[in-house]
Formats: C-alpha cells, sequence, structure tokens
C-alpha cells in the first residue's frame, strides 16, 4: 500500500513545475491578449517580406548562422573537454525550447546541462563553466548601451554602401571586445560600474518594495569565479561572446538596410539591446509579443520610419526566433539518434 502510495503520489517538485508552468502559461495568455491587436498589425506586414530581395536573406541567414556558431564555440571554451557536435546541438535544443514553453528558460537551462552531462565532464564543472558563459554573455549585452553611446559620439550616419558596413561592424567588435575586456581584467572600471547598479537597484527596490541584493564587490567577486573557472580561456570567451551578440545586432543593421532604411549604428543599438533583455522577460516564449512591439517602437523613436521598422523587425525576428526553433528540433533528433534522450544521459552520468 504504501508503495503505490509513493508510486502514484507525485512528488512536490513535480507540482510545483507543474504549478510554475501553469502560472506562466496564464501569464503568458493575458499579455499577449493585451498585446495581440498590435501583434496582428505588425503581422499584417509580413506579406511585404516578398519585396526584399533574396540575397538579403542570405546574408542575414549567414550572419544568425555565425551568430549561433559564436555561442557554440563559447560552450566549447568553457567546456573543453565536449565535442562542438555536442556544443551545437546542446545550444539549438535550448534555445528552441525557450521560444516555445512561457518561462522556458529554466527547462531550456536544465535541458541545456543534461545534454552536457554526456561529455562525461564532472557536473560541478559544468556548472560553474555553464554560469561562467552566463555571467560573460550578460556581460556584453548589458555593455551594449554604453558603447552605443561612445559609437554615438563618434559616428555618421551609414552610407549606402556595404563596405562601409562591414568596417563599422568590425570596428564596433573592436570596441565591444575592449570595453568588457577592461570590465573583466580591471576592478576599478568593474567596481564604478557595479556602484551604478547597485544604487540603480537599491532606488528600484525601495520603489517596488523589493529587497534586491546587489553590490559592486558582488560583481567584483562573481567576475573572479567566472575568470577562474575559464583560466587562460576567458579572453576567447569574451571574443566569442562579444561575436555572438555582434552577429546577432548585423542582422537586424542588414534587416533595416534590405527594406530601404537608412539606420545609424549606435541607434540600433541601443535598439538591439532593448529587444535583447525584452526576450529575457519569461513571461511569453522568446519575449514574443515584447520583442516586437517593444523593437518597432525603439526604431521608430530612433528616427527610422514606422513602415520599415515593422517591416525589418519582422525579417529580424524571422532569422532570430522562428527559424531557429525547427533547426531546434532537427538537432534533437540527430542528438537523440546518437546519445539518447536527455532525461536518460541525466540518469547514466550522475
Amino acid at each position: 500500500m504504501d508503495e503505490l502510495s509513493q508510486t502514484d503520489t507525485p512528488k512536490p517538485s513535480l507540482w510545483k513545475t507543474i504549478a510554475l508552468r501553469s502560472l506562466f502559461l496564464i501569464a503568458a495568455l493575458v499579455v499577449l491578449y493585451f498585446l495581440w491587436p498590435r501583434l496582428v498589425e505588425l503581422m499584417s506586414s509580413a506579406e511585404d517580406l516578398s519585396g526584399i530581395y533574396w540575397y538579403w536573406f542570405v546574408l542575414m541567414a549567414v550572419l544568425m548562422t555565425g551568430a549561433f556558431a559564436a555561442a557554440w564555440e563559447l560552450t566549447h571554451i568553457a567546456v573543453p573537454d565536449i565535442s562542438r557536435f555536442l556544443a551545437a546541438t546542446s545550444q539549438l535544443v535550448s534555445n528552441a525550447l525557450a521560444k516555445v514553453i512561457p518561462g522556458g528558460v529554466v527547462a531550456a537551462g536544465a535541458t541545456y546541462f543534461q545534454m552536457l552531462s554526456a561529455s562525461g565532464v564532472p557536473r560541478p564543472q559544468a556548472a560553474v563553466a555553464l554560469a561562467a558563459v552566463s555571467f560573460i554573455s550578460n556581460l556584453v549585452l548589458f555593455s551594449l548601451p554604453g558603447v552605443a553611446l561612445v559609437v554615438a559620439a563618434i559616428s555618421a550616419p551609414i552610407p549606402q554602401d556595404l563596405l562601409p558596413v562591414a568596417l563599422a561592424g568590425v570596428a564596433l567588435f573592436i570596441l565591444m571586445f575592449s570595453a568588457v575586456f577592461v570590465l573583466v581584467k580591471y576592478d576599478k572600471p568593474l567596481l564604478f560600474v557595479g556602484n551604478v547598479i547597485e544604487k540603480v537597484g537599491t532606488w528600484l527596490g525601495s520603489r517596488l518594495k523589493k529587497d534586491w541584493e546587489l553590490s559592486a564587490t558582488g560583481f567584483l567577486a562573481h567576475r573572479n569565479e567566472v575568470v577562474d573557472a575559464l583560466g587562460k580561456r576567458w579572453p576567447k570567451a569574451l571574443a566569442a561572446a562579444v561575436a555572438n551578440w555582434m552577429l546577432d545586432y548585423m542582422v537586424l543593421f542588414v534587416a533595416l538596410y534590405a527594406v530601404g532604411a537608412q539606420p545609424r549604428a549606435s541607434l540600433v543599438l541601443v535598439a538591439f539591446a532593448g529587444s535583447a533583455v525584452l526576450g529575457m522577460i519569461p513571461i511569453t516564449p522568446g519575449g514574443l509579443g515584447f520583442v516586437e512591439v517593444g523593437l518597432t517602437a525603439m526604431l521608430t523613436a530612433s528616427g527610422i520610419p514606422a513602415p520599415d521598422a515593422a517591416l525589418a523587425t519582422l525579417a529580424y525576428r524571422l532569422f532570430q526566433f522562428w527559424l531557429p526553433i525547427p533547426a531546434g528540433a532537427v538537432a534533437y533528433l540527430v542528438f537523440k539518434r546518437k546519445y539518447g534522450t536527455p532525461a536518460d544521459l541525466e540518469g547514466s552520468t550522475a
């Protein structure tokens, strides 16, 4: 009787998981209900995508593939014992999972970790390495607005020629790498940024009545843990993280260029950073609705005509959101054929 009851009664953790996912699903439906009219308005522009020359789509596909390849390389640098095949398939699967499940970031992270366990890397080492990847990637993301201000001060509108665009991309990569390199290498700049974040977080916490524990010394300690975990590989990891975000950004920039807009690199960079943060909101899968509406509004505010901003956003999200979903499904089938299911792996590598 006891064995039957233990078998038939779900564990509390299972109930918590079901309750949490149900809460995310309800929240997603509520948010999409309010965003739906605006989304329908944006999607009505989808037929205009046919007016974009095919070679722009090829270029965007190449850039997005490069962004994903940089993410795979970042994982391989953090956990050098795994194969690049495993780094690629695990990233594709977890990325697709985060885009189809409300609040799927948690499930995606767990699946990512389970799939990486197939390499036989000790779990504590894998956990620390993946935390390092997350820290460096987010540090690059949150540095984008500051870099955009520098670019705005020294740049001019992009001329009608792809060569200057490419050169601007290289210069932006160097500037981005240098800025984050300084934050990782030296204490004072990171403490300065940490103090700003601490003050802003404390102010917002008091307004929202939240006890947020943010401290500059905490950021410094976390940075040191990341550098220790990566060892001498951290500059390579930083370069991969910068390449990941910059190539992703270039997809949006090319999308704007393809629809006939004349974007300014710095303003588009700010809009891109804002959309990336919106994509982290766990209420809807992959920030669906938040990103489309928010990015279109930010691009319009930057001086891009509203129709061009909407069309460029749809083109960008085609490669950043929609196409990676079937790619993740294919990666899962290939991974499963070679290694088995992630759940099986978790039990076999414990």
